[in-house]
């Protein structure tokens, strides 16, 4: 069995090779497209904005670990108010259904942080347009798991090791499937599957599905 194991190695190897090359050459292809749309739109969301009496960043720069456990700035559209992280530790701190629901999921089902703008803006998915940055720069793939904040590793647990050993990604396997109906563990189970069967044949049917939930609304990403 170790002769053949050891006999397939290097066939496997050049797939590979193959699969990041095509990978990462679309990843440059998508993300040249993506900066020259996020200019126009930079433009569109700022005057949003100001007619909202909101006059700062419409740009949203975090911390997010990426490949390996390399710590790179994750940029978004700010789909929630200034200040928003500060706001959140205060909630977890004082009062116990918002900790409950937040420690489940990571996330809050109505959340009242996020701006009249904001919430267009994730719902029709232009707040992740900024990321396109991050592609381009080599820190994010358009196809992986989730760039997952600084304080989630400790809940990562035994899937962090695994998660890391891709890029994360603009859209990834949560996120077509049924991200908002997903617990924080059922995630991390699913990118842990992305990161042990990642394949072009994978990638491309995340894409499909990734189109079709951006058109119909379903699940924005």
């Amino acid at each position: 069995m170790k002769n053949k194991t050891s006999k397939h190695k290097p066939l496997y190897n050049i797939k590979k090779v193959v699969y990041l090359c095509i990978k990462r050459l679309f990843d440059i292809v998508c993300s040249i497209v993506g900066i020259l749309v996020l200019i126009p739109l930079s433009v569109v969301i700022k005057i949003c904005y100001v007619c909202t009496g909101d006059f700062h960043s419409i740009f949203y720069v975090q911390k997010r670990i990426g490949k390996n456990g390399k710590i790179f700035n994750f940029y978004k559209y700010r789909s929630m108010v200034l200040n928003a992280d500060e706001i959140i530790e205060k909630w977890l701190l004082e009062n116990p259904e918002i900790r409950k629901e937040y420690s489940k999921n990571k996330k809050l089902k109505h959340d009242p942080r996020i701006t009249k703008i904001g919430y267009i803006l994730r719902r029709t998915s232009l707040d992740e347009f900024p990321q396109f940055i991050n592609v381009l720069k080599g820190d994010m793939s358009v196809i992986g798991n989730r760039p997952y904040m600084l304080r989630e590793k400790v809940d990562m647990g035994k899937y962090y090791d695994d998660i890391v050993k891709t890029k994360p990604g603009i859209t990834g396997l949560w996120q077509v499937s049924g991200r908002n109906d997903t617990t924080f563990k059922k995630r991390l189970q699913l990118e842990k599957k992305y990161s042990e069967t990642c394949s072009l044949f994978l990638d491309i049917r995340i894409l499909f599905h990734t189109v079709i939930a951006v058109i119909t609304g379903d699940g924005a990403m």
